[in-house]
């Protein structure tokens, strides 16, 4: 994560003052604030791939499927990213306005820029929300998706490679296949 202004420490209370205003995105770690990077096309289309599958499937239930413009609190008053996607069925993150808190699902497309921090940093804090069943990483470079899901005291993982393969988020009940998630997708030779 890249800083955004070196030297000043913010409260949470001026992140949120800031990021009402701002025209770029920020997430907040500990009184730090960092700029969000840009994304691909190809990025931006994984993500409504995955959301218009999740969507279909649970807003009827009263869920909500968030989509890389709500913040996440994972710490309070300390550690707010926006992941790229959030499923929250809790009612009171459905009827929040700005800040969900106990997620089910979050899903990060991988790019060079962020993959390292979401393997490592995010993936590090998010494990401690305990609302949180799965954590879903997709490429954008090639099809492959990787699957973290609670079990009661380790994390499981897998990897999916094979486009026919079906991703099954056991904890929620719902099934997506790797076709779905790559729909429309070309990669670009410099992605790879």
């Amino acid at each position: 994560m890249e800083e955004y202004h070196t030297g000043k420490r913010y409260t949470v209370q001026e992140y949120f003052d800031l990021e009402e205003v701002s025209d770029i995105r920020h997430e907040y770690y500990r009184g730090e604030i960092f700029a969000m990077a840009g994304t691909t096309l190809n990025h931006n289309d994984i993500v409504e791939n995955v959301k218009r599958r999740v969507k279909d499937h649970f807003a009827p239930k009263g869920c909500r499927v968030l989509s890389e413009s709500i913040k996440l609190e994972v710490i309070k008053a300390a550690y707010y990213p926006y992941p790229d996607l959030m499923l929250t069925c809790h009612p009171e993150d459905v009827q929040a306005e700005y800040v969900i808190a106990r997620p089910s699902l979050i899903v990060e497309v991988l790019s060079k820029s962020t993959e390292d921090v979401d393997r490592g940093f995010k993936w590090q804090h998010y494990q401690t929300l305990p609302s949180l069943r799965h954590y879903l990483l997709i490429s954008q470079r090639e099809v492959r998706a990787e699957l973290f899901s609670r079990n009661s005291d380790f994390w499981k993982y897998e990897v999916f490679e094979d486009p026919d393969q079906l991703i099954r988020l056991d904890h929620l009940d719902f099934t997506l296949s790797l076709s779905e998630v790559y729909a429309h997708i070309v990669f670009q030779e410099e992605e790879v």
